[in-house]
C-alpha cells in the first residue's frame, strides 16, 4: 500500500468497496436496478483533522508540517517514509534538501486529500 493511501485511510476510513473484497466475476442475470442511494455528505478535511488532534495528546503543527500531519495520522514520519511519499507524489525536487521537500510534501499531501473528498 502506498503512503498516500494509508495517510488518506486513517484519515477517512476504507471504502466499503475498497475493503471488500473482489469475487470472481460470475454470469448473472439482469435485475432490475436499485435506486441509487443518497449520496454521503461531504466530510471537512480540516474539521476531521481537527477532531484528531484534539484526541491526540499532543500539540502537532500538522496545518503545515508533513512530519506532525503523519504523526497525527500514525504514520511512520521518517525521513525514509518522507522520501517514498514524495517519489509517489511526483517531487522533482532535490531530496536533500528536506525542508524545501517537506513543505512541498505537506501541501501536495493536503491538495491530494482535499481532490479526494
Amino acid at each position: 500500500m502506498s503512503i498516500f493511501t494509508a495517510i488518506k485511510e486513517k484519515i477517512f476510513g476504507v471504502s466499503p468497496a475498497a475493503a471488500a473484497p473482489k469475487p470472481a466475476a460470475a454470469p448473472v442475470a439482469a435485475a432490475p436496478a436499485a435506486p441509487a442511494a443518497p449520496a454521503a455528505p461531504k466530510v471537512s478535511l480540516e474539521v476531521v483533522l481537527a477532531d484528531m488532534a484534539s484526541k491526540a495528546g499532543q500539540k502537532l503543527n500538522y496545518e503545515s508540517s508533513i512530519v506532525d500531519l503523519m504523526k497525527l495520522v500514525g504514520i511512520d514520519s521518517s525521513l525514509a517514509n518522507r522520501k517514498e511519499l514524495a517519489v509517489e507524489l511526483g517531487y522533482k525536487g532535490d531530496m536533500n534538501d528536506s525542508a524545501s521537500m517537506n513543505i512541498w510534501l505537506h501541501k501536495a499531501t493536503m491538495d491530494r486529500l482535499r481532490a479526494a473528498l
